[in-house]
């Protein structure tokens, strides 16, 4: 019981405190609607799955031996945030003021950015193996480490459709693209700035 408690714990902090997820989330779910916003946070819980899959096969042993393959990681993620975080700085206005209705990206597309924003965060990557490497027991039964994978994912949809249900609410969401050229410079900054910090930290390591 107290395995399962502390797992929840660590969860619903790592899940709640801000990074490249939640920037990614806010972006697609003002620009282009509720219904990118969800399928973002989707693709991001099934990144989840991608770090707790590996950890459990025995692959996040391994990345926690040896330094270099983590950095590897971090490098490859601290590139993507980079390239998004520029994208959407220099992004043009997605709903033109002659009020058209505004483009919006395929399905596909929303899935694989909350995907690849979350498979590539060295954030995650030390959340999922903290917590199987330190708290969750070696005598723990596969299925219950299965169910502990699962209800991360199920966390962080949880979470990141509720910050894009307020994101994408009709009235903030008017508003914000109203002003969408400061804001994406804003969110565009704050992705590249995380992505420079952790190409900062794999090289300074």
């Amino acid at each position: 019981m107290n395995e399962i408690i502390s797992v929840a714990l660590i969860t619903l902090l790592a899940v709640i405190s801000p990074g490249a997820d939640f920037a990614m989330v806010t972006r697609n779910s003002y620009l282009y609607g509720r219904k990118t916003g969800l399928l973002t946070t989707l693709g991001i819980g099934l990144g989840v799955q991608v770090h707790v899959f590996y950890t459990m096969i025995g692959v996040g042993l391994l990345i926690a031996t040896q330094p270099e393959i983590f950095t590897a990681l971090k490098i490859v993620g601290a590139l993507y945030l980079i390239y998004v975080g520029y994208q959407t700085f220099f992004s043009g206005e997605v709903m033109p003021e002659s009020g058209d209705a505004p483009p919006n990206i395929s399905n596909v597309s929303a899935l694989k950015i909350g995907f690849l924003t979350n498979a590539l965060n060295p954030k995650t990557t030390l959340f999922v193996l903290s917590t199987y490497t330190q708290i969750v027991q070696p005598s723990t039964s596969i299925a219950q480490q299965y169910g502990y994978g699962i209800f991360m994912s199920a966390a962080h949809w949880v979470w990141f459709g509720l910050v894009c249900v307020f994101f994408s609410t009709p009235h903030l969401r008017s508003k914000m693209l109203a002003r969408q050229k400061p804001i994406n410079q804003t969110i565009g900054g704050v992705l590249a700035a995380l992505g420079g910090l952790l190409a900062f930290s794999s090289i300074a390591h």
